[in-house]
């Protein structure tokens, strides 16, 4: 495992302290948590992107719904 030191806030870094609290866990854990997430859906969006290279014609609506789930 390795440590890795970031800069955020004070103010946001108060918020994550209280919903680790409120969560029963260590800031540690929130951060890794949140990175599984991000990281699943990047690898969701990413396998999503190279099937829908190789279907060549059908990119354009599986496109349009990717974006609308994104927010986009």
């Amino acid at each position: 495992m390795a440590a890795l030191i970031i800069r955020i806030p004070d103010g946001k870094r108060e918020r994550l302290k209280d919903l680790a609290r409120v969560r029963k866990q260590s800031v540690t854990k929130l951060f890794d948590e949140m990175a599984t997430v991000l990281l699943a859906e990047y690898d969701a969006e990413t396998r999503f992107l190279a099937r829908a290279a190789r279907g060549a014609g059908k990119t354009t609506r599986g496109l349009r719904l990717l974006a609308k789930a994104r927010g986009r």
